[in-house]
């Protein structure tokens, strides 16, 4: 007989580690990457005549996922395409790249015209894991990650940060591949068994399912509690706060 393993919150009290992405998790930068894409993509889009670009887009085809990735399947979404050109390329250059490196710059700008705060209830549930003796890291697509958890005022609390940055140093497939929270377990030590996958993108839902981690917690920011459960969520919360208890 196959048994059923049941993944609920008590498995918080079995892990070893918690391994957290950082845009719309930590912190609320997935606003500031909306507006970003859309300074991007909004006059791009109207120039090609195609349809206009909305939030939509952003949550199918770009939310968690590397920044030429979803300039790459922003484009596919309404049917145009791009040579892909090569990291240096200037912002604007009309290359994947080039797109993607303009697309940096506009959230650079987001970033000093309106700054970002930890989410209260993140920062509640982070302060009571690190209490409590788990290890902790950032897991990211962005390579931004740095700058806003300096930001935020939490860089110093996290020694393992696996961004865009390091995934291109080291050759990771981005999500929703597993590898970049696969490399964080490995950097604290653990294997994903004994760590704690916390996601509101789908493609980072589907990495941590994928990497067999022990459990996966989906935080609905907007992409909806059965659509991160149909991509691999063991447990949906609304905000982080809600699984302190489950700490102690």
């Amino acid at each position: 007989m196959t048994s059923t393993v049941t993944r609920d919150a008590s498995r918080l009290t079995t892990a070893r580690a918690i391994l957290f992405d950082l845009d719309g998790v930590l912190t609320p930068t997935v606003d500031v990457h909306r507006r970003a894409w859309a300074r991007l993509f909004a006059p791009y889009l109207a120039e090609h005549g195609v349809p206009a670009y909305t939030d939509d887009d952003y949550f199918l085809s770009i939310d968690g996922k590397p920044r030429v990735d979803g300039v790459r399947t922003m484009l596919a979404a309404r049917g145009l395409s791009l040579p892909e050109g090569s990291p240096t390329d200037p912002p604007g250059t009309p290359t994947v790249w080039g797109l993607g490196n303009q697309k940096n710059g506009e959230f650079e700008a987001e970033l000093v015209e309106h700054g970002v705060a930890a989410y209260p209830g993140s920062l509640e549930f982070l302060t009571a894991a690190l209490d409590a003796g788990y290890e902790v890291a950032v897991v990211s697509s962005s390579r931004n990650a740095v700058p806003v958890l300096e930001a935020a005022g939490i860089r110093d609390r996290f020694d393992v940060i696996v961004d865009g940055e390091v995934a291109a140093a080291e050759h990771l497939p981005g999500k929703p591949a597993p590898d970049t929270y696969q490399r964080a377990a490995e950097l604290l030590g653990f294997t994903p068994e004994e760590c704690v996958v916390v996601e509101d993108a789908h493609s980072g839902v589907q990495a941590g399912r994928d990497g067999a981690f022990g459990l996966v917690v989906g935080v609905d920011r907007g992409v909806g509690a059965q659509e991160l459960l149909d991509s691999g969520a063991d447990i949906v919360v609304n905000d982080l706060d809600e699984l302190v208890p489950a700490l102690r």
